[in-house]
């Protein structure tokens, strides 16, 4: 079986890592990467620290408007496709990367396999939603990580194909989380003595009212900020003043990122994927955003959606305190195996 496996942003290097492994203990797999995370700090890093195989393609398309950019995709990934003549395309998650491979394949009648289907934030006005629906709908094989992703699915229709495998992300953390790092000492920070921020999304990073109003709410709180290189441009252009009590650092690698969630008093941040991680590890999580596709980590009570209003930001940060178990939401730690096992029976 010859696949080629699509990535082209951060959470996707980290779901291909685990899936690669085992995808590559009997198969051929071709690695493509878009380009979509360009810099040396939010892509190669993550290769180099997890051993991930070096791609067999780099379009290496970068940043740019959303037609641009996926029309830049389409391009590249079609030349691979015609020439490599894969089993399956695999796609992961939500990107800009994951419509162009979707769309590419499905027009030259190669079939595509979706990691993380079914996912619905209901919120049409997010980039990643619309890529996801339609995704979703052109793609045979739907590997969803929660039984909440394939209710969604079905009530869209879509039956055909559906497989809840659980959550790659989670057979990732448990992976990753136990190699070493001095993330902490490096940046005089003691576990559960801190805050950690993360944003990222341009609905955050491109509104200087929601960044201001996210980073006033954290005066006076000991918080590690690893910003992302969009919005240390918008802070430097809009002269958006960072309290002095945030301690703004360059992007970490995903093992870094593992220990400062895993480590931190609470997470504030507009990422999915950091949301289940904090679900993981048992960190309470701050969500700056009005929803999101991982409704099991508010409804087993670790999570809180904020948004960017700074009441309810810092009456989080003082007040919100979950314990108690959480569920086995996203499975077993086994997605990965689980999906080349379908992959290889079709």
């Amino acid at each position: 079986m010859k696949v080629l496996s699509i990535v082209g942003a951060r959470p996707q290097f980290i779901k291909a890592s685990v899936v690669s492994e085992v995808l590559r203990a009997g198969h051929t797999e071709i690695l493509l990467h878009t380009g979509q995370h360009y810099d040396e700090e939010m892509s190669k890093v993550f290769f180099d620290v997890m051993g991930i195989p070096e791609p067999d393609y780099n379009l290496g398309v970068g940043s740019g408007p959303h037609g641009w950019q996926k029309a830049k995709m389409l391009e590249g990934i079609e030349k691979v496709l015609l020439d490599e003549k894969p089993d399956w395309v695999l796609v992961y998650g939500d990107t800009n990367s994951t419509l162009a491979g979707a769309l590419a394949a499905v027009k030259i009648h190669v079939p595509v396999a979706h990691v993380e289907a079914g996912l619905r934030s209901f919120n049409m006005a997010m980039p990643e939603e619309v890529n996801r629906r339609l995704t979703d709908h052109v793609s045979r094989l739907l590997f969803c990580p929660t039984q909440t992703a394939v209710d969604n699915l079905s009530n869209e229709g879509i039956h055909d194909g559906v497989h809840l495998v659980g959550d790659v992300m989670y057979d990732a953390a448990l992976a990753y989380s136990e190699r070493e790092t001095d993330i902490l000492a490096r940046n005089g920070l003691e576990s559960k003595q801190y805050l950690m921020l993360t944003v990222h999304r341009p609905s955050n990073t491109d509104n200087k009212a929601h960044l201001e109003a996210i980073l006033s709410s954290l005066d006076g709180h000991d918080v590690i900020f690893p910003a992302h290189p969009r919005t240390v441009k918008f802070l430097d252009e809009h002269g958006i003043a960072v309290p002095e009590t945030v301690k703004m650092i360059k992007p970490v690698n995903y093992i870094e990122s593992l220990h400062l969630i895993k480590n931190a008093r609470k997470l504030l941040t507009d990422s999915g994927g950091m949301q289940k991680e904090a679900y993981f590890f048992g960190t309470p999580c701050i969500t700056l955003r009005d929803e999101t596709e991982w409704v099991e980590t508010v409804q087993d009570g670790w999570n809180v959606l904020v948004g960017a209003h700074p009441t309810m930001i810092s009456d989080a940060i003082d007040k919100f305190e979950p314990s108690g178990s959480r569920p086995s939401s996203y499975g077993d730690g086994h997605a990965s195996e689980k999906i080349v096992a379908m992959l290889e029976s079709i």
